[in-house]
């Protein structure tokens, strides 16, 4: 336990020295300008467009970060050569694997904390001088503790993206593992598509490996929730523990995998 824990805090310190959190500075300069832009091109519509820019910019820049850091947190060891050095020590290899995900699990944490508390200094900034009764007409109001299952569940979907990344991180180049894991969060998102591939083509190789593939890949749909809580529709904590559930068992067989993999990599 040791051991993983001073890893995953080792992989933090990597991730602020890369300047990763500097992200985070551009998100809200974004969020700002966009909120004066928006403000004045809409006409009661800026808060619910500042949340869902807000909740998009908050995926997006999260995603970047989970591939490319994800992508180099066991090839970086490898060029470096400093694996060697490290499996030299009294650590596992499941323990490095573990410490690797836990660190950068604990970068995201701290970039989306940051990021959600942009957004509602944003949101609070645009509420301010209001009238409630005109705030009552929203869908929603504009500091609605909702984002916050929002946020969640983009978390939730970025470590289970980030396992992926690791997943391929063990034994694959940084440029492939980048391909694989975007193309893997791309094909998540059109679960559906997949399951309904038999109605667009009549190809039974083609309906085989679609409906493969929906079963395999992991379906990370549930986990967007944007449009219902930025138009104020009620997200039930019994869904949200479901999908937290389903990507729970995900990352851990990925984990699993991954451990396995690097397991078996002979690095001499």
């Amino acid at each position: 336990m040791k051991a993983t824990l001073a890893i995953a805090v080792n992989v933090f310190r990597e991730s602020v020295r890369d300047k990763i959190l500097y992200n985070l500075v551009l998100f809200a300069i974004l969020m700002i300008g966009a909120s004066y832009v928006i403000g004045q091109l809409t006409a009661g519509q800026d808060v619910k467009i500042i949340k869902d820019l807000g909740l998009a910019a908050t995926t997006l820049f999260g995603l970047f970060i989970a591939v490319f850091i994800g992508i180099g947190l066991v090839s970086k060891e490898v060029e470096r050569r400093s694996i060697y050095s490290l499996l030299s020590k009294p650590i596992h290899r499941y323990q490095f694997v573990l410490g690797k995900y836990a660190g950068l699990v604990l970068t995201l944490v701290v970039n989306i904390l940051v990021m959600a508390a942009a957004l509602y200094a944003v949101l609070a900034y645009m509420r301010w001088g209001i009238e409630p009764s005109i705030e009552r007409a929203w869908d929603a109001p504009a500091l609605d503790p909702a984002l916050l299952t929002a946020v969640l569940l983009i978390l939730l979907e970025l470590m289970l993206v980030t396992a992926i990344a690791l997943f391929f991180s063990t034994f694959s180049t940084p440029l492939l593992s980048a391909a694989f894991t975007f193309g893997i969060t791309i094909a998540g998102h059109f679960s559906r598509d997949l399951r309904n591939f038999h109605d667009v083509v009549e190809s039974r190789v083609a309906q085989t490996i679609a409906r493969g593939a929906y079963w395999v890949l992991p379906n990370l749909e549930p986990f967007d929730v944007k449009a219902q809580v930025v138009h104020g529709q009620h997200v039930t904590a019994g869904y949200v523990a479901l999908v937290a559930a389903y990507g729970v068992v995900y990352i851990g067989i990925l984990l699993v995998i991954a451990t396995f993999v690097f397991s078996r990599r002979d690095f001499k």
